[in-house]
């Protein structure tokens, strides 16, 4: 975790504000969670403190607790406490009445927290209200119904955060800096909205004690408002500023905002529209740590631009393990990486195919010192990005192909398009090695599929080489992008769309909060999911699918178009030609077996590391 902040850091950022932690030891519900309800996390802090401060950055901690909001731990649903009996809509717990001497009890740890981040040597801490947490539902007369002190008139809700502050101030003395993370929205039926927040800011104003106030949207209460808590890349960059800049004209405070802020000449014109002093750019530094320094220096065209797809930083975070980025695989592997080792003698390496696997891998040999030659049989780079891209909301994807293009062009690749490798161009070429990247091409499987039935695949409607009928039945295998996104183009496009589903829901493969966006999209277009239908056949106008556990027909008539998206299959044309010479060869990405972006950059830049 050190090496991780010290990369950002070292990067050029100014401030750093570490991940959340659980100031009450009944709140740690999981196992990745920062503890700091103990003296046991202070040697933890103080490692990435001190790795921090080298660099000249300021660290701060952050500190929450969720109240009904609350996860499992080894398996077991916790006891959630709250301010009043009021249930969550997402991890759907009932949580028990804090009685008031825990409520005091709460206070009091958050202030504790506070004071062991800053004996480890941090710079400030921040008191978390955003996204419906412990603080948020205190606040909320629609979660919160006490008639004690802490609840029942607009002043006894907001006692527990003034008390809070007061509590934190008196433990960390007045050189720490004290913020609150706040949502200026909350998008949830029972969830603060911009009224009700802007009005709270104004109240914050009386806390002198209170330095600053970091502004995003969102509420972990229910899963419409999950989804800003790392908004993907269907929402607009920078959305939540005008928002900030509201609570900005009202508030004493220093305001930070958050959400979608990718680059940084878009957190330049939010500095510039007045509408918040600092901008908090996260999947940014993840995708690139070296971002500040880059622009610092004027190299805006070399930052490696956060494409919002959620999959390797959130995405790993909801499974538990380290976070990463598709595009930069070192991100969360610093210490089992660290940077790409110098060869220490350069040899001719040919790549083929253009691809995400392609590009990294001679971006990365290259940059390793190896002469690379990297050839793409069409005319375009990018590989199936390009396809992702021409989906309704997925235009940012294509961004990975202009950032792995300007890391091939650093880096002085030699790039041939409209150039196939086969064994005669390896002759002509004579490398020291070839790095395998020819990617998947579609899965078409063995099923009775009449002739008179229009069935087409995936990336011919892609390419818009066919076009559908009326009403369209799409056959998802992947329960990834390709299907809902093509559900999604055909609907815009006036189609009756039903999307089959090989799976438990739509989208089962890709992250949540991206996977509950797009349902509902498809709800608002009238979209008919059928989960659990495994392709089974066609006749004319009627598609047949096998329900995943009942072993029953699913029949879906009156079809005009069957889409098959029944995934890919590798393509191994040139392996096998290789398969008896001397050549050395390196596998990478879909030709080894299709999956994602994410692995087929992994594992370019593995194989560009190996050589």
């Amino acid at each position: 975790m050190a090496a991780y902040h010290e990369a950002r850091a070292r990067g050029g950022a100014g401030l750093i504000i570490l991940e959340s932690s659980r100031p009450w030891a009944d709140d740690v519900s999981a196992s990745y969670y920062v503890d700091s309800s103990t003296d046991a996390c202070i040697p933890g802090y103080r490692g990435v403190a001190e790795a921090v401060h080298k660099h000249g950055c300021k660290v701060f901690g952050q500190i929450n607790h969720g109240g009904r909001i609350a996860y499992t731990h080894e398996g077991m649903h916790i006891v959630s406490h709250a301010p009043s009996m009021v249930p969550d809509h997402r991890f759907h717990c009932m949580p028990r009445v804090m009685s008031a001497d825990y409520v005091r009890d709460i206070i009091g740890a958050f202030a504790a927290a506070a004071g062991r981040m800053a004996e480890a040597g941090l710079d400030g801490a921040e008191l978390t209200a955003s996204h419906g947490m412990l603080i948020a539902q205190f606040l909320n007369p629609q979660t919160n119904f006490r008639d004690d002190e802490y609840g029942g008139s607009e002043e006894n809700r907001f006692r527990f955060v003034s008390q809070m502050i007061a509590a934190t101030r008196q433990v960390v003395g007045n050189d720490f800096v004290i913020g609150m993370r706040i949502s200026a929205e909350e998008h949830e039926p029972d969830g603060l909205d911009q009224a009700a927040w802007l009005n709270i800011c104004r109240r914050l104003n009386d806390e002198r004690e209170l330095d600053y106030l970091n502004v995003t949207v969102g509420s972990m209460m229910g899963l419409g408002g999950s989804v800003h808590v790392v908004p993907p890349m269907f929402i607009d960059h920078a959305y939540t500023a005008p928002q900030a800049g509201c609570i900005r004209r009202e508030v004493r405070q220093s305001v930070l905002v958050t959400g979608r802020i990718n680059q940084p000449q878009l957190a330049e014109q939010v500095l510039a529209e007045g509408q918040a002093d600092m901008c908090g750019m996260t999947r940014a530094l993840i995708s690139d740590p070296e971002m500040p320094n880059k622009a610092r220096a004027g190299k805006l065209d070399d930052i490696r631009a956060c494409i919002g797809c959620n999959q390797a930083c959130i995405g790993h975070y909801h499974q538990g393990v380290r976070i990463s980025c598709i595009q930069h695989p070192l991100s969360g592997r610093e210490l089992m990486l660290g940077s790409h080792p110098a060869v220490t003698t350069s040899r001719k390496l040919l790549v083929a195919g253009g691809g995400p696997a392609g590009m990294k891998a001679a971006a990365v040999a290259a940059e390793r010192g190896h002469r690379v030659v990297l050839c793409e049989k069409s005319g375009r780079l990018g590989g199936q990005a390009l396809l992702a891209q021409t989906l309704p909301g997925r235009a940012e994807f294509g961004v990975i192909v202009d950032n792995l293009r300007r890391e091939m062009e650093l880096h002085n690749v030699d790039i041939r398009l409209n150039t196939a490798v086969d064994s005669a161009l390896i002759e002509t070429e004579k490398p020291d090695a070839v790095i395998i990247a020819t990617g998947a091409i579609p899965y078409r499987p063995d099923l009775d599929i009449s002739q008179d039935t229009h069935s087409v695949d995936a990336w011919q409607l892609l390419k818009d080489e066919v076009k559908p009928g009326a009403s369209v039945v799409v056959a998802d295998w992947r329960c990834d992008w390709v299907g809902m996104g093509l559900a999604e183009k055909l609907a815009r496009e006036g189609c009756h769309v039903r999307l089959c589903v090989d799976g438990e829901m739509a989208g089962q493969n890709l992250q949540k909060y991206l996977r509950w966006h797009w349902a509902g999209v498809l709800h608002k277009l009238d979209v008919e999911v059928i989960p659990y239908a495994r392709l089974y056949g066609a006749d004319g106008d009627t598609a047949y699918f096998l329900h995943n556990t009942s072993g029953e027909a699913i029949v879906c008539e009156n079809m005009d178009t069957l889409v098959i998206a029944q995934g890919h299959q590798p393509e191994t044309t040139l392996e096998q030609q290789l398969a008896d010479t001397d050549v050395e060869i390196h596998l990478a990405g879909d030709c080894l077996s299709p999956r994602s972006a994410e692995e087929a950059v992994y594992e370019g830049l593995m194989a560009a590391r190996e050589i």
